[in-house]
């Protein structure tokens, strides 16, 4: 069973960065496809992006590429989502989440979850 606990969010203006954490505990977190999400007051839980296992390929969604980063250290079990020159649009709650799939984009296919972290992006 894998706990994950999201940390880093808060206020910001538009323009502005944060970096959001999400450390892990239980199970062999480099065997882990890991991803981050959002989810906005009345919309779909979104995928923002996520890690391949072992220092594989990083994906983003359209929304967010070239503006996030994500990134894994296996060693302390985080995964980390460096967001820079946010939107207002970005303000959602950002969940970090696990899979035992290779590769996947879809929420349903997430065995583990974390409980968010707001994100307010201001304008």
């Amino acid at each position: 069973q894998v706990q994950l606990i999201e940390s880093g969010g808060g206020w910001v203006q538009a323009g502005g960065s944060l970096k959001l954490s999400c450390v892990a505990s239980g199970g062999t977190f480099s065997t882990y496809l890991l991803a981050w999400f959002r989810q906005s007051p009345g919309k779909e839980r979104e995928f923002v992006g996520q890690k391949l296992r072992s220092g594989g390929t990083t994906y983003y969604s359209t929304s967010v590429k070239g503006r996030f980063a994500i990134s894994r250290d296996d060693a302390n079990s985080t995964v980390y989502l460096q967001m820079s020159s946010l939107k207002p649009e970005d303000t959602a709650v950002y969940f970090c989440a696990a899979s035992t799939a290779y590769y996947t984009r879809k929420p349903e296919e997430y065995e583990y979850w974390g409980q968010g972290t707001q994100v307010t992006v201001s304008s």
